[in-house]
């Protein structure tokens, strides 16, 4: 009986033993997208970057897996002074790989290890190279706000803009860039690999997700915002009053230049019309010469008669047709 029970002990510890085996055998297999380092005790026996299935010692030997896609990074946002002294918050993301696993086992043995190095290191070498350069040169690409489109042709809207700068004594020209953000991105790529190559590891790119403006620069753009604003204003005001000033000049001298020709016109029909009837008049005086007398001797009467209270003689010559015999002198 107890052979038997030594006997079963026996065969559950070897049962034990051969699960054990099976579980960490001698085989293991790498998958796609994956790289791995085998360690023993410790220490890195082989790494692996293809997949397929691969040969182990078993129990003794680990297999640490490590990704081989790119994986990505954002970083932290930081307060970073530009060349100008400017204050800007930048916050960036990253792409990196590993691609020495060895060196990158034994420089951090976790991803969450690696990313917190990554991450300082991705500061400092952005912080780096905006500490060096102008906030134009981090924030554009390049010149093609100041250029003018191929056949652009000056138009009065230009002349109006130009007028108003001057008015205001701005330009509107920007800031010429030299380098531009697409440049300075991979500066900052390069001056963080020179530390990551000891890591095996190798940064693809730092791309700024965000740049904006500290508090206190966000309130002193906004002021002078304001205040050029304000300026471009009162130049548009000015301008303006400037304008309406010229219209309503040439406007009285188109009134009178109106007024004088129609005056010129009315004299004109005047005197053609006088020289008209007199002519008329003429003709017909010479047709019947007394006919025409007694006429405007009676239109005087009409006229003058109405304006007398009383007449007390009409013993004259104005009344010789008046009072004649037959109408006649």
């Amino acid at each position: 009986m107890k052979k038997i029970k030594t006997a079963y002990k026996i065969l559950i510890g070897l049962a034990v033993l051969v699960l054990l085996v099976i579980k960490t055998g001698p085989i293991f297999i790498v998958n796609e997208g994956q790289q791995v380092v085998v360690t023993r005790f410790g220490q890195i026996v082989k790494t692996h970057t293809e997949a397929g299935l691969h040969i182990k010692m078993p129990v003794i030997d680990t297999v640490v897996t490590y990704p081989k896609l790119i994986l990505s990074l954002d970083g932290d946002s930081q307060r970073i002074p530009t060349k100008e002294n400017q204050f800007i918050i930048v916050d960036t993301t990253s792409r990196w790989k590993i691609t020495e696993p060895d060196k990158f086992y034994r420089s951090f043995k976790t991803l969450e290890a690696a990313y917190n190095r990554l991450s300082d290191i991705i500061d400092s070498s952005t912080r780096t190279v905006i500490t060096q350069n102008r906030l134009s040169e981090i924030v554009r690409s390049s010149n093609i706000i100041n250029e003018k489109p191929n056949g652009y042709n000056k138009t009065e809207n230009d002349q109006e803009i130009a007028e108003i700068e001057s008015l205001v004594n701005v330009s509107t020209v920007n800031e010429s860039v030299l380098r531009g953000r697409n440049d300075l991105c991979l500066q900052m790529t390069e001056e963080a690999n020179k530390s990551l190559i000891e890591y095996g590891i190798n940064l693809l790119d730092i791309v700024p997700r965000q740049i904006k403006y500290s508090n206190e620069l966000t309130e002193s753009v906004y002021n002078r915002m304001i205040k050029e604003r304000n300026q471009v204003a009162q130049a548009y005001r000015s301008l303006g009053e400037g304008k309406k000033a010229e219209w309503l000049g040439r406007l009285e001298n188109e009134k009178r230049r109106i007024r004088s020709e129609a005056y010129r016109k009315s004299e004109e029909t005047k005197g053609k019309a006088d020289a008209e009837a007199a002519r008329i008049y003429t003709e017909s005086y010479s047709k019947d010469p007394e006919f025409y007398e007694f006429w405007k001797s009676m239109e005087s009467y009409k006229n003058t008669m109405k304006n007398f209270d009383a007449t007390y003689s009409t013993d004259m010559e104005y009344f010789k047709y008046l009072y004649a015999p037959n109408g006649r002198r």
